[in-house]
């Protein structure tokens, strides 16, 4: 295993375990302190990200930042990385369009999350979204039954909650509502925050 995150880094930066390494800019590897107590493991870079390198700074990542601020929790003290390091995209017209990252992808990159986690060391692990819930603990995870519920996971409590884009694509035709699911979220950061001795 490399010495520290900026080793990994450079490591990672030349992946090539998967497909999705083609049609990509780069690399988003994590971002944060490296003694950060609190790690967010999301589903995989968005378009943004891809194009900055940089894991959260796209539409998502700025809900997330309110949410956190909301829930007395500094972003800059939190790891903040994805289980699918390459945005894996559709094409429509112009625009690259999200795709859910399958489950190889997810496989593909786990040995740079593992040792993301392993190199930081933190206390509460925060997954975001179904893709970073199944990613860590199995295919019969489900949000909707678990989201919320702090759980053991080796050495730290994780903590499972929505992805902000859910938030974002929240449908009023569907029963969503925006306030309530963003309350949701925000109730479920203070859950992991509260966990941060």
């Amino acid at each position: 295993m490399p010495p520290d995150l900026d080793a990994l880094r450079a490591q990672a930066a030349g992946c090539t375990r998967c497909e999705l390494h083609h049609d990509t800019t780069q690399t988003v590897f994590g971002a944060g302190p490296a003694t950060a107590r609190l790690v967010m493991v999301g589903e995989q870079p968005g378009d943004q990200e891809d194009r900055q390198g940089a894991p959260f700074v796209g539409p998502a990542g700025r809900l997330l930042d309110e949410a956190l601020d909301e829930a007395g929790i500094a972003r800059d003290d939190a790891y903040v990385t994805n289980a699918v390091k390459h945005f894996n995209f559709r094409y429509q017209g112009k625009r690259r369009i999200h795709e859910t990252p399958k489950a190889g992808h997810i496989r593909a990159c786990r040995p740079w999350l593992d040792a993301e986690l392993a190199l930081v060391k933190p206390q509460v692990l925060l997954t975001l979204g179904a893709t970073a819930g199944k990613a860590l603990l199995g295919s019969k995870f489900r949000i909707t039954a678990e989201r919320g519920e702090p759980r053991p996971w080796n050495d730290m409590t994780l903590v499972p909650t929505i992805h902000p884009s859910a938030i974002l694509r929240a449908d009023p035709d569907r029963g969503q509502d925006r306030d309530e699911m963003l309350a949701g979220f925000v109730a479920d950061l203070k859950v992991a925050g509260g966990l941060l001795g």
